[in-house]
């Protein structure tokens, strides 16, 4: 309880809030089917998985289909999960209330699209691309995004025994390539919703310049470091006036530079934004 009172009070005294989440973000908050043999599988991803074995729908991702019919039959499925399957725990609302009174922004490497169930797209920043679209699989001759909605509308029900027909799968209009999500690969386009996702993220930080910042991370294991964790590492040890705070389970860590302005949480983030939220309405903080 007392890093409750510790995190309510970071937070009230922040002049502005940077949120930094990935993928442990997601997990607290029930969606458990990335890697794992989940019970929220719709009926055609659980085809795939007992037909392929794979456990999760991120390794089905890779897996190898028998055909590109099949493959994109597994997109679909997979894509109008993500999409629409609705937060299982009410993580992002509790995040949302304890936000409410403050400007924020929100940085993410997930791209699962949950952060805009509850908040507005121009507090978001997707760094890492988003299921929202497609891109060409040669970026370099098509600087276009499609909408995945868009394309789940004008394809989903054409499924066959779980394929899309060959005459049914999309294609790039400006080069004929194959369509990939937008999501971080070796294909992966950096075009112009790329830069304007860092954008917004500048501009925030730049209003708020000599001001106190909190950088509150969520999630964020250490695969990749790099795009969250180690620059609001950087950003706390240079803006005197900021302050870092991590809730992670497994990988509440920060810097020995910064570490007498940090607050660690080992504990699920589900749990401790809820604990957050009631002791704030209890105004007993």
């Amino acid at each position: 309880m007392d890093k409750i009172n510790a995190l309510l009070r970071q937070i009230n005294e922040a002049d502005a809030i940077l949120v930094g989440a990935a993928s442990g973000m997601s997990t607290a908050a029930g969606m458990d089917f990335w890697y794992e043999d989940s019970l929220l599988y719709n009926t055609e991803i659980r085809y795939y998985a007992d037909k392929y074995g794979f456990h999760g729908i991120f390794n089905g991702f890779y897996n190898h289909f028998e055909s590109e019919e099949e493959h994109w039959g597994f997109y679909l499925a997979a894509l109008d999960m993500i999409l629409n399957l609705p937060a299982q725990k009410p993580t992002y609302k509790n995040l949302k209330r304890l936000l409410k009174d403050k400007d924020y922004h929100i940085m993410t490497t997930n791209q699962d699209t949950l952060f805009f169930q509850d908040f507005p797209a121009e507090k978001i920043s997707e760094i890492q691309g988003s299921w929202n679209y497609f891109q060409s699989e040669r970026p370099s001759s098509d600087q276009n995004l499609y909408s995945t909605r868009q394309l789940l509308a004008q394809v989903q029900d054409q499924v066959r025994e779980h394929k899309l027909p060959k005459t049914a799968i999309p294609y790039s209009p400006v080069n004929g390539a194959k369509l990939i999500p937008w999501a971080r690969g070796p294909e992966f386009l950096e075009g112009k919703r790329y830069f304007e996702e860092h954008k917004k993220i500048n501009q925030f930080l730049g209003q708020h310049q000599g001001q106190k910042i909190l950088f509150l991370e969520l999630g964020v294991g250490r695969m990749t470091p790099m795009f969250i964790q180690e620059p609001f590492w950087e950003m706390t040890n240079a803006m005197k006036q900021a302050f870092y705070v991590n809730i992670n389970p497994k990988d509440a860590l920060t810097h020995p530079q910064i570490v007498d302005r940090s607050l660690l949480i080992h504990e699920d983030i589900n749990d401790v934004l809820a604990a957050a939220v009631q002791k704030l309405e209890g105004k007993n903080v």
